[in-house]
């Protein structure tokens, strides 16, 4: 690969090269000096990608897992399975492509963790919760939009925790633990449908305001 290539194409091409550096150096210059060898740029040029170091690197990691999680199960290969079935699969699958660097990782979380980067991490985990939905063929546009969303960021950085403490053969301990959260989340839409109100007994500000003028004998 050439030294022709804009700040986005470099990033694109090194978002899944550092981690495989980053798993011994960290998310360090030294990591992405060792990334941009392979596609043949100087170090100092592929710092101009990453003004904000570690946390940039991540970014573009992890902007990285929603592309290869979306070729890996498109749309179609998605829609012939009930809604529960596809989003254990999406998660399944973005932990499959996270395991290949899981030192990269670990290295990754105390960074995330940071209170400076608090807003960052929560919006990385809101974009992978969104990309996932949207890859369930999702369309809400109401409150479930954000419920959805902060439900399934929840299990999904819950199953990372696992992930990461688990030396189980074939991530078995992980699915397990997935499979409860999921099954969890299940309980809890079907009870929240239960317990939703009828249409005609929403809460009426203007019927409420008038029983308080007009009380009932």
């Amino acid at each position: 690969m050439t030294q022709d290539l804009t700040l986005d194409e470099m990033r694109v091409a090194l978002a899944p090269l550092i981690p495989a550096h980053a798993g011994f150096d960290g998310w360090t210059r030294a990591a992405l000096d060792r990334a941009a060898e392979e596609i043949g740029v100087p170090g100092a040029q592929a710092a101009l990608v990453f003004p904000g170091g570690a946390i940039e690197m991540i970014d573009a990691w992890f902007g990285w897992i929603d592309a290869e999680m979306a070729r890996v199960l498109p749309p179609e290969a998605l829609a012939a399975m009930k809604i529960r079935a596809r989003i254990t699969a999406l998660v399944r699958a973005r932990i499959e492509i996270v395991a290949r660097h899981k030192d990269a990782l670990s290295r990754a979380m105390p960074i995330l963790a940071l209170p400076t980067n608090a807003a960052r991490t929560a919006r990385l985990g809101w974009r992978a919760a969104d990309a996932m939905w949207r890859l369930a063929g999702d369309t809400a546009t109401d409150l479930n939009h954000y419920t959805k969303r902060l439900t399934l960021g929840a299990v999904y950085g819950s199953t990372i925790l696992a992930f990461l403490d688990d030396d189980s053969d074939d991530h078995a301990g992980t699915w397990a633990f997935l499979d409860r959260r999921i099954e969890g989340v299940m309980r809890f839409e079907k009870l929240k449908a239960q317990l939703r109100p009828q249409p005609d007994r929403h809460f009426n500000v203007a019927r409420f305001l008038g029983r308080l003028r007009y009380p009932a004998n």
